[in-house]
């Protein structure tokens, strides 16, 4: 019995500056992954994180056997 596939996740992340200085990252791919920070990095680390604690719910919620292998790439766009 196989107990799961290889699966793989690639994500970009949009980063703007907002008017009021504010930096703002997104992964459209992935519906309220969006979060600001005071600056790029912050928010890019931050936008890192709530992406993962998405992935590991959605992985928790579902009923199929976890893949074996599992690998996520992020790209941020310029």
């Amino acid at each position: 019995m196989r107990l799961g596939l290889r699966m793989s996740y690639n994500f970009k992340i949009d980063v703007e500056r907002e008017t009021d200085g504010r930096w703002i990252a997104e992964i459209r791919a992935l519906p309220g992954v969006m979060v600001y920070g005071k600056t790029r990095a912050d928010a890019v680390r931050s936008v890192y994180a709530l992406a993962l604690r998405v992935l590991a719910d959605r992985i928790e919620r579902t009923r199929k056997a976890p893949a074996k292998d599992l690998e996520l790439s992020f790209a941020r766009s310029r």
